[in-house]
């Protein structure tokens, strides 16, 4: 099997290797060294201001997004949240589910989140913005720094939904002035799903600690807690944080959150340039590094993703909703290289030879 989804992806044999070990006992001080470690390079990673912290939850990143909303934000707030795909909308959701006041600013499918739109929401008395710096569904990047500078004008508590972006697009948080920063196990992290992190910058800790949040295992004060001895409040994933941990030293030996940044870029950049001879049309007008989303001229894309899983082994990623036959993405995070991008494209040109692109 060839691994072109956004996540799960293909991890390194060394992550792998250490996923076929057997899981040990995780109250001990071996394992809450693991976890102290995870955090400094998260932290390290991400660009986190001194005095922040990251809680290692384990569940989905929808999990992560729902407990952001629950222990930072209440009724008296007014939140304006990044709508241009469905996990934007799914922050939309959220608030409503837990009945947090929010406008939603809607983009078109692709459409990039430009100054004047986003200005005019400009003093409108909101307290917070959330946002998926790369909107996963459509590969749109947005602007941070350019949200940040909004954010800092307005006052706003500032989250970012990295999910598909840590590691595979620049992100400083104390830069972009985000307070919070979540991502997941599965993207450029490349191992198994079943981890979501949350960095919190030293406003949102704060924040967090004084939240009267109706929940256990949603309760980030008692994570927060739980994380200063490394460890958690119930049983986590231990064998996904030790593949992270091997992961995270993988980036680090390799030269750092930038070199692993710009491998990712190259891998995108690569592709792009050899499907542009292909019956395809691109979706995004500002492309994540991360995936490639592409529209069909003359062909069904969910039938494409279903003919190369089933005759190629490899596995693209589909679209779901009005996009299922319109919009299938490629991915370029995991353990992939340039000679597996030739692999797809002559794919692709064999499915036109035989008719079907």
């Amino acid at each position: 099997m060839l691994n072109f989804t956004v996540g799960p992806v293909m991890c390194s044999d060394d992550v792998l290797a250490v996923g076929g070990e057997q899981v040990p006992y995780f109250r001990t001080a071996e394992f809450s060294e693991t976890m102290l470690e995870n955090e400094k390079y998260i932290l390290d990673f991400s660009g986190a201001p001194e005095g922040s912290k990251a809680v290692f939850m384990t569940n989905s990143s929808t999990g992560s997004m729902e407990a952001v909303v629950m222990n930072c934000f209440t009724q008296k707030d007014k939140v304006l949240v990044i709508d241009g795909g469905s996990f934007g909308h799914r922050f939309a959701q959220l608030c409503e589910i837990h009945d947090i006041p929010h406008t939603r600013l809607e983009l078109k499918c692709g459409q990039a989140l430009s100054k004047e739109k986003l200005y005019e929401y400009d003093n409108r008395d909101y307290t917070g913005l959330l946002v998926n710096i790369d909107e996963t569904s459509t590969g749109v990047l947005y602007d941070s720094e350019m949200i940040g500078d909004f954010c800092k004008k307005n006052g706003l508590f500032y989250v970012c939904d990295c999910v598909s972006a840590f590691l595979a697009d620049p992100f400083d948080m104390a830069k972009c002035g985000a307070h919070v920063m979540i991502t997941g196990s599965q993207k450029v992290l490349a191992c198994p799903p079943g981890i979501s992190v949350i960095v919190l910058n030293p406003e949102a800790v704060e924040r967090v600690k004084n939240a009267n949040v109706k929940s256990m295992y949603f309760n980030l004060a008692d994570a927060l807690k739980n994380m200063e001895r490394g460890q958690t409040p119930f049983t986590p994933a231990v064998g996904i944080l030790r593949q992270i941990n091997r992961r995270l030293k993988e980036i680090d030996e390799a030269g750092g959150a930038e070199v692993e940044i710009a491998r990712v870029a190259k891998q995108a950049a690569d592709f792009r340039a050899k499907i542009k001879e292909l019956p395809f049309e691109f979706v995004s007008e500002s492309p994540a590094n991360g995936v490639t989303p592409i529209h069909p001229i003359n062909a069904d894309a969910y039938k494409i993703f279903e003919i190369l899983k089933d005759e190629y082994g490899i596995w693209i990623c589909p679209n779901g909703g009005e996009l299922k036959s319109k919009v299938f993405r490629v991915g370029h995070i995991g353990y992939l290289c340039i000679e597996d991008n030739d692999t797809l494209i002559n794919a692709f040109k064999d499915l036109q030879k035989r008719g079907l692109l």
